[in-house]
């Protein structure tokens, strides 16, 4: 099964298009909590849904279920807590909704897991791809950047 991720900042957006163009994915799963801000630009849901229709033939689906929690994500973003610990929560968070049973893998199947950071390092889309590569064991994950 192939999994992708993506983030949107620092891409202009016809970079950000032709990557999910020329990806191979299906869809996009958008696993941002938040994900109709003003500072989304092109990658606000509506407008997203719309671009990725017609420049993509991709259909859009949010999961709020692959998001951290608002307390989670207040904490990494007030710098309460470094990225190991918000690591190490997250996880422990995915572990709990038991999200490898929840989100069918059928959903996920040439999909790219959609957030804001540029590179997945420090964003929760890889720890969701990584997370269900563990336990469904057949995932190639490849991060669009």
């Amino acid at each position: 099964m192939q999994l992708y991720t993506i983030g949107f900042t620092r891409k202009s957006a016809q970079r950000f298009f032709e990557l999910l163009r020329t990806s191979g994915a299906k869809r996009v799963v958008d696993v941002r909590l938040h994900n109709t801000s003003q500072i989304s630009g092109f990658a606000k849901q509506d407008d997203l849904r719309w671009f990725l229709r017609e420049l993509c033939g991709m259909d859009y689906v949010h999961r709020t279920d692959l998001s951290p929690s608002p307390e989670l994500l207040a904490a990494w973003h007030a710098h309460e807590i470094d990225w190991p610990t918000y690591e190490r929560r997250f996880q422990a968070l995915l572990r709990e909704r038991r999200v490898e049973t929840t989100v069918p893998k059928s959903l996920l199947a040439d999909a790219c897991l959609l957030c804001s950071e540029h590179t997945p390092e420090h964003c929760h889309r890889r720890l969701v791809a990584e997370h269900l590569s563990d336990v469904w064991g057949d995932v190639v994950i490849t991060h669009l950047v």
